[in-house]
């Protein structure tokens, strides 16, 4: 049956009791009813919680991940920084293939469905063949991670990369972006071939890659040209180099100049902003714009943290992302968002307003609605109308057997490092049970084939 009995529900008015959900064939919930009696034959849950947004990902990265964890001096003897893993980052795409590319994303998408997410903005810069050539079908990689979303059953939202430079001012490619290079002529043919598959577990938006490797006219020559309602994203301020750089090349911060060239409104991501002055934090804040927030890759890159608290404060937007995918869980994410700012402030409980005060509702609410937004698709919440996305936490472990509504998300977020998640339905499709995912042993053998091949090449190429 498309229906769920969930004792202890999180519903957008916060936890209910008895609720029944049901949901029709395209997979949108139907009905959300509190205070139901338990209907005969239908399955039974004890705590149900809304599956959560991934608003960043490079899926390609996750085949990185763990390998780049040697010190390594920068080109001219600095320490190690953002910059050297990029440099790493670039060797390694330049040898995967779109097979590869499909292979890797299958795996990354069985893991954080697994943990949590039911969808996944994907930030898809690699566009090309190796040396830079074009494929025959421009969107031939692109199609290659939808498919993945399809196979595995995660809902997506897929970003052909604006990606023309090398650096503020137009500064030309390095040979080892040659994969990436695309003109806004190039994100239109690929956002019109991905066209066709566009639906209820798949849209279609577009992301200038940065400041830096995008003008603000082809910015703007985007932005208005991507049709009404498609989600922008661009990187943008995740590191005190980059802030450095535009600054000189234009005498304002990246932020700030983004700012002055664009309206920002719901549509857009901004993905990290993590180095804001107080000007830019509030007006990101009144703009309705999203703050793409990767505390586990912002910490594994060394980026710095995001000022949350002010931000919270003057009623700033955020959601969660897994960017390079050093994890793969959206319990992590928030953990490491609020603990980063337990060490900054040296204080305890710093997420929360006078409306929610409990940190781990308020966290997981508020990445479902900012997430939400950045995908453009109508997920982020129990209630009809939304995707039928959900998770059904483990009640049996011992961190929360028995558990009080109020303290299901303490439990959840800030307590061991088990995985609670039990079962996922994704788009009205249980796509995992019992902690296992429904192709989870067949995309397992396929990664292990790329990464098998991808080290074969790597040897080759040495």
């Amino acid at each position: 049956m498309r229906a769920l009995f969930a004792r202890h529900a999180l519903l957008p008015q916060g936890w209910q009791r008895d609720v029944l959900l049901e949901w029709d064939t395209r997979g949108d919930l139907t009905r959300v009813v509190p205070q139901a009696a338990a209907p005969l034959a239908v399955a039974r849950a004890d705590y149900v919680v809304p599956g959560m947004a991934n608003l960043h990902s490079h899926a390609f990265q996750r085949a990185m991940g763990g390998l780049t964890e040697r010190a390594e001096a920068s080109a001219n003897g600095g320490p190690d920084s953002f910059w050297t893993w990029r440099d790493l980052m670039y060797r390694f795409a330049a040898r995967i293939t779109p097979e590869q590319i499909e292979a890797i994303a299958a795996q990354l998408f069985v893991e954080c469905l697994r943990h949590g997410y039911t969808s996944l903005c994907e930030f898809h810069y690699l566009q090309r063949g190796p040396g830079g050539q074009a494929y025959v079908r421009p969107a031939e990689t692109a199609e290659r991670v939808a498919a993945a979303g399809h196979a595995t059953g995660m809902g997506l939202t897929l970003l052909p990369v604006l990606y023309s430079h090398a650096g503020f001012g137009e500064q030309p490619l390095k040979i080892e972006q040659a994969r990436f290079r695309t003109g806004v002529d190039d994100i239109f043919g690929i956002v019109d071939a991905l066209g066709p598959l566009r639906g209820p577990q798949f849209e279609v938006g577009a992301a200038p890659h940065s400041l830096r490797a995008a003008t603000v006219n082809q910015v703007r020559e985007l932005a208005a040209s991507l049709p009404a309602g498609r989600p922008l994203h661009i990187h943008i301020a995740e590191q005190q180099g980059e802030v450095d750089q535009c600054i000189a090349f234009s005498g304002r911060r990246p932020v700030e100049y983004l700012m002055e060239q664009v309206d920002l409104d719901e549509r857009w991501c901004l993905v990290h902003a993590t180095h804001l002055n107080d000007e830019e934090l509030r007006t990101l804040a009144r703009s309705g714009a999203v703050a793409g927030l990767c505390p586990t890759t912002e910490a594994n890159l060394g980026d710095g943290l995001f000022p949350l608290q002010a931000y919270i404060e003057a009623g700033g937007r955020f959601g969660i992302g897994s960017d390079s995918h050093v994890s793969q869980s959206p319990v992590e994410e928030l953990r490491w968002l609020e603990y980063g700012q337990r060490l900054l402030h040296q204080r305890r409980n710093i997420a929360f307003t006078k409306e929610q005060r409990d940190v781990g509702q308020y966290l997981w609410q508020a990445a479902l609605r900012g997430g939400a937004q950045a995908t453009g698709r109508r997920v982020g919440a129990l209630e009809e109308g939304r995707r039928a996305d959900l998770l059904v936490l483990d009640g049996t472990h011992p961190n929360l057997d028995g558990a009080a509504d109020e303290d299901v998300m303490g439990r959840f977020l800030f307590c061991g490092n088990d995985n609670l998640v039990r079962d996922v339905l994704c788009g009205g499709r249980w796509v995992v049970q019992a902690g296992r995912h429904m192709a989870q042993d067949t995309v397992a053998q396929r990664y292990r084939q790329a990464i098998n091949e991808l080290r074969e090449q790597s040897e080759v190429g040495q």
